[in-house]
Order: structure tokens, then C-alpha cells, then sequence
């Protein structure tokens, strides 16, 4: 999909043409008792009574409706051409994981097991040894490998997504051959959001644990500083979800790290609730299904006297036994494998339901696709270098 006509965004400096899709929210153009007959010479319109067209018909050179009784919208992969509701993007999302299983697992399973296995590493490591710091210490200690490993999820699952929206499959093999050219350029976006993001939550903290670890005990001070620390989530979410889709933006077009920030920034633009909405639910369904998975084997492990539910309840991760842990790594690689893949279809969803309301990607979509009452030339073919419109 990243090298088929239509699909990237071109390199020149023309901005992207917001305003060519309607509002979401506009009425939908439904012909009506208002709408006045129109005939074409030299075609049979088919009338319906007193003239006007039928339920369900378009009068002639009037634009396709997205609404109620309009014709269907051509799907040639895990989603409809049109602009998406919610839950179709989460259903394609699912069904991406769904259609493309072998490519999909394969690749989450395989990162899921080196992340679980750094984890573990890190667990029997710390354990016990730094005190009340060593969840801390186990957070920071997986966080480069976590990093990295989410790196590579993105590039790959986002070729294995893109190529599920036209309706094509790609291979692990394919992925990568097509990721690994941007992946240092993903990895320096990935560091750069990273920082923007928790850099100002850390910057609106610093003060109060500052004031903190100094002794100092003013209850006064220490609302207002921790005051302070809160206004900054808030920006801090902002940001994430401003640059939210500059990684598909990054992969899809092949454009270098700035300009996928000011991709993402356009695309969002007059829609951050809305993007922040759609992830936040798809994050509290992935955080659900890990859930769902972990307690079961938390309870096998009790079951098994590996150990014991006390005071600690469900959280104390910091005393367990290397047995539990590595039966929490299992639960982790089986929670990994189901939602990774998730996670990464619903970004790159979000970004082409983004593009097609405000640039009419859709046609473009489908001609890469090969629909052949959109002009379409079929998978790999060049016949038709210029993007719609453009």
C-alpha cells in the first residue's frame, strides 16, 4: 500500500485540501418531496411518480450520500471507502487481527515474547533489592527495550494494516522489507513525541517532588506544587493526541519527521476530541482483555502456591516469587499478542478515516484497490500516476 498511486501524500509543498469532504455532521442528501426533477437528454432516467426519482435513487449529477438509503459504500478490505463511525473503525480494527491472524500474531507474538522476557530479566534482577523504588526501577529499566519493541510493532503492523485496507495480505517478510527503511526515522519520532508528551507531565512535577524529597512538609506548598503537576496532564495529553498520527503518517508517505508532525497536527486539527475519544476507548478495551487474561493466571498461581493474595492483592509485583513471574510473563505474551495488534490497527484506521474526510482519500483507495468504476488499475500497476484531484 505505501507504493501504490494515490496512497501517499505527494512531496510537494501544496497543503492538503481540507473542506473537500462534507461535515460529518451535515445532512445527508436524501431526494426528498423538495427536490425538483432532473433529466438528462438522451438518458432514461427512470421517474418515479409525478417525476421525481424513486426512494433510495440519485438524480442525475448529484453527489453520492453518505447517509440513510444511499447506496452502499465500496469495501475492499477491513473497511468501508467513507468516512468512519466508531465502532466500524473499531470492527475494522478486529477485523484486521482477524484476516490477517498468521501475519499479525506472528509478528505481536514474537515482540511480545522478547518484551516479557526483558520484563522478566529486569524482575529477578531488582527484586527486593532497592526497596519501595524497585517498581520504580523495574518501569525504567524496561522502558528502552519497551520502546524499541513498540517501534517496531508500529512499522510493521502498519504495512500489514494499510495493505488489510485495500484488501491485500502481506507477509512478515513483506513488512519488514517494506518498514525497515523508516524505522530510525520512526525511532527518532517515537523519542520526540515521547519527550514532548511526558516531558511537560515530568517539567510540571518536578517542583513537587523536588519539594518533596527536600523534607519539607508545608501543607500549603505541597497542594499548590501538586496543583501545578496536574495542570500539566492536560497539556501533556494534548500534545499525545495532536501528534497521535504521525507515525502512519511517517510510514505511509514517506516524508521525514517534521513533516509527519505537521501531518498529524492538520489531521487532527478540528478533530482532537473525536481522536481522543476512539483511543481512549480502544486503550481501556485493550487494558480490559489484559486484565482479563492476567487474573486467571494470578489465580493459578495462587492455586499452585507460587503465591499468595494478602494485603498486596493483585498489584505486588515486587515481592513475587520467580515462579509467578515468569507465569505472569505468559499471561503478558498472550495479552501482548491480542492487543498490540489491536492497538496498531486503530491508529492507522484513525489516520485514513482522518484523510479520507478531509482529502477524499477514498477515491484514491479505491483505485489502488482496482475497483473498476472508480478507474482502478489493479495492485502494482502504474497506469494512472496522479492522485485524484491533484
Amino acid at each position: 500500500m505505501t507504493d501504490t498511486p494515490g496512497w501517499a501524500s505527494p512531496g510537494s509543498s501544496e497543503p492538503p485540501r481540507d473542506g473537500v469532504r462534507p461535515p460529518v455532521d451535515a445532512p445527508a442528501a436524501v431526494p426528498g418531496p423538495s427536490a425538483p426533477p432532473q433529466t438528462t437528454p438522451g438518458r432514461n432516467a427512470h421517474p418515479g411518480e409525478h417525476g421525481r426519482p424513486q426512494w433510495g435513487q440519485q438524480p442525475p449529477g448529484s453527489p453520492r450520500p453518505y447517509g440513510w438509503g444511499a447506496p452502499q459504500s465500496p469495501k475492499p478490505g477491513v473497511i468501508p471507502l467513507r468516512p468512519l463511525g466508531m465502532g466500524e473503525l473499531l470492527d475494522g480494527a478486529v477485523s484486521t487481527v482477524r484476516r490477517q491472524w498468521r501475519t499479525v500474531l506472528a509478528l505481536s507474538l514474537g515482540i511480545a515474547v522478547v518484551a516479557q522476557g526483558g520484563t522478566v530479566v529486569v524482575d529477578l534482577l531488582v527484586k527486593g533489592k532497592t526497596g519501595a523504588a524497585t517498581q520504580t526501577l523495574r518501569l525504567l529499566a524496561a522502558l528502552p527495550l519497551q520502546l524499541l519493541l513498540d517501534v517496531l510493532a508500529a512499522a510493521l503492523l502498519t504495512i500489514v494494516v494499510s495493505r488489510a485496507v485495500l484488501g491485500r495480505s502481506a507477509t512478515a517478510g513483506e513488512a519488514w522489507r517494506d518498514a525497515r527503511p523508516r524505522l530510525l526515522q520512526l525511532l527518532g519520532l517515537t523519542l520526540l513525541t515521547a519527550l514532548m508528551g511526558f516531558g511537560v507531565a515530568l517539567l510540571g512535577f518536578a517542583p513537587y517532588v523536588g519539594y518533596i524529597t527536600s523534607g519539607a512538609t508545608e501543607p500549603g506548598t505541597v497542594v499548590l506544587l501538586a496543583l501545578v503537576g496536574l495542570l500539566a496532564l492536560p497539556v501533556a495529553a494534548w500534545l499525545w493526541i495532536r501528534y497521535s498520527l504521525a507515525a502512519p503518517a511517517l510510514m505511509l508517505e514517506k516524508q521525514g519527521v517534521t513533516t509527519a508532525l505537521s501531518r498529524s497536527r492538520r489531521l487532527v486539527r478540528g478533530a482532537w476530541w473525536r481522536v481522543f475519544g476512539i483511543t481512549l476507548v480502544s486503550k481501556l478495551l485493550s487494558m480490559v482483555v489484559a486484565v482479563v487474561i492476567a487474573v486467571p493466571f494470578r489465580f493459578l498461581g495462587v492455586v499452585l502456591g507460587f503465591d499468595s493474595l494478602d494485603s498486596r492483592g493483585l498489584t505486588g509485583a515486587a515481592q513475587q516469587g520467580a515462579a509467578m513471574v515468569a507465569l505472569m510473563a505468559v499471561a503478558g505474551i498472550i495479552a501482548g499478542t491480542l492487543t498490540t495488534p489491536f492497538m496498531a490497527a486503530v491508529g492507522v484506521l484513525l489516520y485514513v478515516d482522518q484523510r479520507i474526510r478531509r482529502e477524499a482519500l477514498d477515491i484514491e483507495l479505491a483505485r489502488a484497490a482496482g475497483l473498476p468504476e472508480y478507474g482502478g488499475t489493479g495492485w502494482g500497476e502504474r497506469a494512472d500516476q496522479t492522485p485524484a484531484g491533484r
